[in-house]
């Protein structure tokens, strides 16, 4: 019988439980930002990193670029998750430093508007503005413009898989490469992983549905390949992706379900399941063997990718 690895239940056990669906969205991002500063990550020295804020049809977007020094650079725009309703650029601080050095590549991390606030479709149209701002200023950026990566966690990876088909639908920024990291992709609750791990594992089918629930306008907004990337009819013409699954997640099923229909479609796709780790696990670096192995997997991913 499949079980928690022993170190991320070692996390866990000092994590303290937050029902988030029985929450307003303040008290959600409070209690959510008090359990991830009980997260230390290992934080790495990047040889640049400053913060910009860009204008943009969304409004005012904030971006923090992490520039490891050099020129011609390849870059990754990275979504940080929290269901569309969570997150900022703190929380994935220490995964862009370890990705911007580990891939030699700038990383444009992107504080996009967050529901309920701003619902669907305002966080993807702030984070394809930043992505088409970076290709047409990249110069100035040291970043080489035809070297541009998407990639994100959890929502954020649901943001990164919807840009990768909107700037192919939209004929560019031209992308080589998508990082999807426990994503979420269809609206929808019904495979076996929503059944196996609706509880027990922090995040729960619950919370999903609230997560949803602040993000759509409306229930008919599910059906929107934008929204639901595994619903779009046509996948071919995406560029190649890595995606990273946690056995005990609810996510896990339609995490799956999307490499196999890119695959269907004619697009390069490595799928890396983690056994025994939980959706979260990826932040528990430093503590949670797994996770460590994840970033540096994802890490020569990007390189591979960038070297094409």
């Amino acid at each position: 019988m499949a079980r928690l690895d022993p170190q991320v239940e070692r996390v866990l056990e000092r994590l303290p439980e937050i029902a988030r669906d029985r929450m307003s969205p303040d008290e959600a991002r409070r209690a959510s930002r008090e359990r991830g500063a009980l997260l230390h990550p290992p934080s790495a020295a990047v040889a640049r990193v400053f913060e910009r804020t860009l204008r943009t049809a969304a409004g005012d977007v904030g971006v923090r670029i992490y520039a490891p020094g050099g020129t011609d650079l390849p870059a990754l725009v990275y979504l940080h998750g929290g269901g569309w309703v969570l997150g900022d650029l703190d929380a994935p601080d220490a995964l862009c430093r370890r990705l911007a050095n580990a891939a030699r590549c700038v990383v444009v991390s992107v504080d996009y508007p967050l529901a309920p606030e701003h619902p669907f479709p305002v966080a993807l149209e702030a984070s394809y503005a930043v992505t088409k701002w970076l290709a047409e200023n990249a110069r100035s950026l040291d970043v080489d413009p035809s070297r541009i990566a998407v990639g994100g966690e959890s929502a954020g990876g649901n943001l990164a898989a919807a840009m990768a088909l909107a700037a192919r639908d939209r004929g560019g920024p031209r992308l080589v490469f998508q990082v999807l990291l426990v994503p979420v992709l269809n609206y929808a609750f019904d495979t076996p992983s929503y059944a196996e791990n609706a509880e027990g594992y922090r995040l729960t089918r619950n919370e999903m549905q609230w997560f949803w629930s602040h993000y759509l306008r409306d229930v008919a907004d599910g059906a929107n390949p934008y929204a639901s990337p595994l619903r779009a009819n046509d996948l071919s013409r995406v560029p190649p992706a890595v995606i990273v699954i946690a056995e005990f997640d609810p996510l896990r099923d339609e995490g799956e379900a999307y490499a196999r229909r890119l695959r269907d479609s004619g697009v390069a796709v490595e799928c890396r399941r983690y056994e025994g780790v939980v959706h979260g696990f990826i932040p528990m670096a430093g503590e949670v063997d797994s996770a460590d192995r994840a970033i540096d997997d994802i890490g020569r991913a990007l390189r591979t990718a960038f070297s094409r």
